[in-house]
């Protein structure tokens, strides 16, 4: 207990050690960081490596080497966050990254989109080997964040109305 009778950080109120949770400091919690970072990072890899190639088709503009760069970025730093971190809002960054860069990959390989905004027509019909990589990657992201989140929910304790406590521990 500190001076102000509040029970030090990890004990809960009963006095018993707070359960490690698989998000964290567990060989569980740090295998999924670290395999959801390499998959981030496989995904960020082939973006960057390839957006040369599909600016040149609108060199002046708003084109989809832009956006891969941007897929590139917020991979990079999801992954980085999610291996540093390991808190929710890491995993929930993570799993927006890699969830909304497969839905993308997957409706404009399956659906003719046409050009809307600023965004350009994307339709590519056609897997190849990069695409391939990027979206086993992604969906293994998906899968490796969905995972932790699952463990790391079952894991917090429980308050007497039956919700899980904060725990000081999920701000960024």
């Amino acid at each position: 207990m500190s001076k102000d009778r509040t029970p030090a950080r990890g004990i809960t109120g009963a006095g018993s050690p707070e359960p490690a949770r698989p998000g964290r400091g567990t060989v569980v919690g740090l295998v999924l960081r670290v395999l959801a970072a390499a998959a981030l990072a496989v995904d960020a890899i082939v973006h960057a490596r390839m957006a040369p190639g599909y600016q040149s088709a609108a060199p002046e503009g708003f084109g989809e080497g832009n956006l891969f760069l941007a897929e590139a970025v917020a991979a990079a730093a999801a992954g980085l966050y999610v291996l540093i971190r390991g808190s929710s809002p890491a995993w929930l960054l993570a799993l927006l990254t890699a969830g909304g860069g497969l839905a993308v990959l997957l409706l404009y390989r399956y659906i003719d989109v046409p050009a809307f905004g600023p965004f350009p027509a994307m339709y590519e019909p056609v897997w190849f080997v990069e695409k391939t990589l990027t979206a086993f990657a992604q969906g293994a992201a998906v899968l490796l964040v969905a995972i932790a989140l699952i463990l790391d929910r079952r894991s917090r304790p429980k308050t007497a109305s039956g919700t899980s406590a904060p725990t000081g521990r999920d701000t960024p």
